[in-house]
């Protein structure tokens, strides 16, 4: 097979990636009580790592210590010796890299979508955001009660706020770099602190941080500075935004004027995704039904911006995240221009080696060179209530999850997954109620069933002898995704990212 995904890219750090697919960030959470790494998570990176992945991206670092997404977030935390700190993220970085794929620290600022509990500004400690402008996950005034009182209103931060969140960024680029990563990604998507910054709906300040778009990015500019000041020029430093490809004409011009002062501040690549808490495109897989069938062909949720960025900024290079199903869709957005690297990141649960066993696998055919993952629809009372958070998990799996009593929801069943294009057709993962966490069940399903999964391609029939379960860490991380979650009228709220 000749497949420009499985070429090699450069970056104009001089960092080179061997393939084009990228294994995403995700919330994976499996912090330890210090907010470093656990063995286990370790451990699910070292898959990946044998997957062969172009590019290996660590979920969701948060560069503050008081402010979590969740309570099990791993965290640049000052409050453990340094040397601890490096010699924990040291084993990670090895083991990301163990076959010669670069690893890249995600690292991320909750501001206002930091949970109660999550951090040492504890339950009753307010956030921290741009403005003064709370999360609204609905119109309802169910929804707007239920807002207020999982995310409560923000405290607007002053300049010493934000000269402290810049050397946060700094430290936790300092530390990977040190640690042994490839580089970093600065997370400004998904409504985090730093889109909040970006987007004038969440940012009402009049000082130098906001106003014109280009105030509104200045704390991303101060970043990048920081982090070159503080690394060597061949690390890697990237940024992760939204798509606007579903907004206006005015709020594209001024997502273009952004990226040019942040272009212009020494960026390697751009990540496009989309989605925040309140409107969760990234987490329901729903996309603007009115984008061109040029890109719904493509599949991926975020091109049709992904081009117009590519027209804007032909040098720099572009990943996009989101909506990839198919090695066909893969290849269409790299030859077409679309993008230079494709993020994957549910699929990448589900099957870890997926580069590997399917993608680059020439005994696969492009018809099941796919998976199929079906979209769980948020419940009856989520609707009833006005909600629109969702649990960013799942699509790729049905689960059910009961109270254990000491302030979580945990998993104790996990339904079918339908694999496709890989030894493994059909997935399942089953455990009875425990504390535990469930692993893989020890048979496979051998129904061809798929109900509920819309798709033009029949479902095969299931050989038991040549399908095999999902490999534990798979399992482990795809429960993992579920058990620490919030719980706000019948809908979990999102864990996960693309």
């Amino acid at each position: 097979m000749d497949l420009k995904i499985a070429r090699p890219l450069t970056l104009p750090c001089g960092l080179t990636v061997p393939n084009r697919l990228a294994k995403a960030a995700l919330a994976e959470g499996w912090g330890d009580k210090n907010m470093l790494p656990d063995p286990s998570l370790v451990e699910t990176y070292g898959s990946w790592a044998d997957g062969e992945w172009g590019l290996i991206m660590t979920g969701n670092v948060q560069v503050d210590a008081a402010y979590l997404g969740t309570r099990e977030d791993n965290a640049v935390n000052d409050d453990i010796p340094r040397e601890q700190h490096l010699e924990s993220w040291r084993k990670w970085a090895k083991v990301c890299s163990r076959n010669g794929t670069p690893a890249i620290v995600q690292l991320n600022h909750p501001g206002r979508q930091s949970l109660p509990g999550a951090g040492s500004h504890g339950f009753f400690g307010k956030t921290i955001a741009p403005s003064v402008v709370p999360v609204r996950l609905g119109d309802g005034l169910i929804a707007r009660f239920m807002s207020a009182l999982i995310f409560g209103s923000p405290r607007e931060m002053d300049a010493a706020d934000v000269q402290h969140v810049v050397g946060r960024f700094a430290e936790g680029a300092k530390l990977s770099y040190e640690a042994g990563f490839a580089g970093i990604e600065i997370h400004a998507a998904h409504g985090y602190l730093l889109a909040q910054f970006l987007s004038s709906k969440t940012n009402k300040r009049t000082d130098a941080y906001g106003g014109s778009p280009k105030r509104r990015a200045r704390i991303i500019v101060e970043i990048i500075k920081a982090i070159r000041a503080v690394v060597p020029k061949e690390f890697c430093v990237g940024i992760k935004l939204n798509s606007v490809d579903h907004q206006s004409q005015k709020e594209l011009d001024e997502c273009i004027e952004q990226l040019e002062a942040i272009v212009d501040a020494g960026i390697d690549f751009l990540e496009i995704s989309g989605g925040t808490y309140e409107n969760p495109e990234m987490m329901t897989g729903k996309v603007n039904p009115t984008v061109s069938e040029r890109t719904a062909a493509r599949e991926a949720f975020f091109l049709e911006f992904a081009h117009v960025i590519r027209d804007r900024f032909k040098g720099v290079p572009l990943m996009v995240t989101g909506g990839f199903r198919s090695r066909q869709g893969m290849e269409a957005a790299i030859r077409d221009g679309g993008c230079d690297l494709v993020g994957i990141g549910r699929p990448a649960i589900i099957n870890p080696f997926l580069p590997k066993n399917t993608i680059f696998n020439a005994e696969v055919d492009d018809e099941q060179a796919r998976l199929y993952a079906k979209n769980v629809a948020p419940s009856w009372l989520s609707k009833v209530l006005g909600m629109r958070s969702v649990n960013g998990a799942a699509e790729t799996h049905e689960s059910y999850s009961e109270w254990d009593g000491s302030g979580h929801w945990r998993p104790f069943r996990i339904k079918d997954v339908f694999l496709s294009g890989s030894p493994r057709q059909l997935g399942s993962l089953a455990s009875s109620p425990t504390s535990s966490i469930p692993a893989a069940s020890s048979t496979c399903s051998t129904s061809s069933a798929r109900t509920g999964v819309d798709s033009p391609y029949a479902p095969l029939e299931a050989d038991p002898e040549i399908f095999e379960p999902l490999t534990p860490e798979g399992a482990i991380l795809l429960a993992k995704l579920d058990l620490y979650v919030s719980f706000v009228g019948g809908v979990r709220a999102p864990v996960a990212t693309l």
